[in-house]
């Protein structure tokens, strides 16, 4: 998983990552919120959920200590992180204000 993750982030379209568990009330609260988000940016976005009881090695490499985390990835950089449930339009603002989106 960690090389896949790695190709991921390394790509030039960002990538928000929401590190998250499956027992998690607010971790659930975040799918329609981030499928929301996924139909407003469509392809200038990539969104990937990663459960932190299944990819443990990945968790301690961010050091994620609650969820739901999200993190904002560009050209293998971090370029934002957060914790806890957010509104779409939230997000929306973090990834324009810290990444730069990549138009055909």
């Amino acid at each position: 998983m960690t090389s896949n993750f790695n190709e991921l982030i390394n790509s030039k379209v960002p990538v928000l990552v929401d590190f998250s568990a499956e027992w998690c009330g607010p971790c659930k609260m975040m799918k329609p919120v981030l499928e929301q988000l996924k139909d407003k940016m469509e392809d200038k976005i990539r969104i990937i959920k990663i459960d932190v009881d299944k990819n443990r090695e990945l968790a301690g490499k961010y050091r994620i200590q609650s969820v739901p985390t999200l993190m904002l990835f560009q050209n293998g950089t971090t370029r934002w992180s957060g914790v806890g449930v957010m509104t779409s339009n939230y997000l929306e603002n973090v990834i324009i204000s810290n990444s730069t989106i990549v138009s055909d």
